[in-house]
């Protein structure tokens, strides 16, 4: 079991701005699919037949049911003590922001509030036409869902080849380089631009900590590596911090 140092719980007492950025690790700990590794979802499909544009045009219902299949596997899970520690960081830092590469919502699900999602949220829709956001709830025995302009409704996630939403990017990299401790939680720390958000704080001067099962690409200028589960490791966190 890895160490949590006094001078860690030292230096988070003192903080006040306080980033976490997550990664499909922490949803893996649930038991939520992830899309690489042995078991990862894109494994077993293409991902140009259901995770970009042309893949919807072309063939929107098996999309959707696709996606569908998805939610209903979301449903079955719970979040884990790694996503309720994060929640708990909340009450705990004044200024606290949650960035995240998951569609899933369990962050929401444990209580956390101030998330910024960069990929989206899977259990959302939208119009692809207008970006409206869409509320009703879908049943494809009905027929594929439109907006009121015309256009399909498709799930309210990002894409392969769509651009990441520019406002919550701007947020994400804001307070990166505002943080004076930044979490990298369960991040294979590769997939871009996340990935560039741990190394913007570390540059503008703030306490890098990893937690993950394994080292990445990011662990050689993290000052802190905490190697083990997020729901191992954060609850301990939370409590030496009480």
């Amino acid at each position: 079991m890895c160490e949590i140092s006094k001078e860690l719980i030292e230096r988070l007492s003192k903080a006040t701005k306080v980033v976490v950025s997550t990664g499909a690790g922490i949803s893996a700990e649930s038991g939520v699919p992830t899309f690489r590794g042995e078991d990862g979802i894109w494994k077993k499909m293409r991902p140009e037949e259901l995770a970009t544009v042309d893949g919807f045009m072309s063939n929107p219902t098996l999309v959707w049911e696709w996606y569908q299949y998805r939610r209903d596997l979301m449903n079955k899970v719970e979040p884990n003590p790694g996503h309720y520690a994060i929640a708990e960081f909340e009450k705990i830092f004044p200024e606290f922001t949650l960035i995240t590469q998951n569609i899933d919502g369990l962050h929401a699900r444990a209580g956390s509030q101030r998330i910024l999602e960069l990929h989206g949220n899977i259990l959302k829709n939208k119009c692809h036409e207008c970006g409206q956001p869409f509320d009703d709830k879908i049943n494809l025995d009905g027929g594929l869902p439109h907006c009121g302009c015309g256009g399909m409704i498709r799930p309210d996630v990002v894409w392969f080849g769509e651009m990441l939403p520019q406002d919550t990017m701007g947020e994400a990299f804001q307070s990166a380089e505002d943080s004076q401790v930044f979490f990298s939680v369960g991040t294979s720390s590769l997939v871009q631009p996340a990935a560039t958000l741990p190394y913007m704080a570390s540059r503008a001067g703030a306490y890098v900590i990893e937690v993950n099962i394994e080292q990445t690409p990011l662990t050689p200028i993290s000052n802190v590596f905490l190697e083990g589960k997020s729901g191992e490791v954060l609850p301990r966190i939370v409590e030496a911090l009480k």
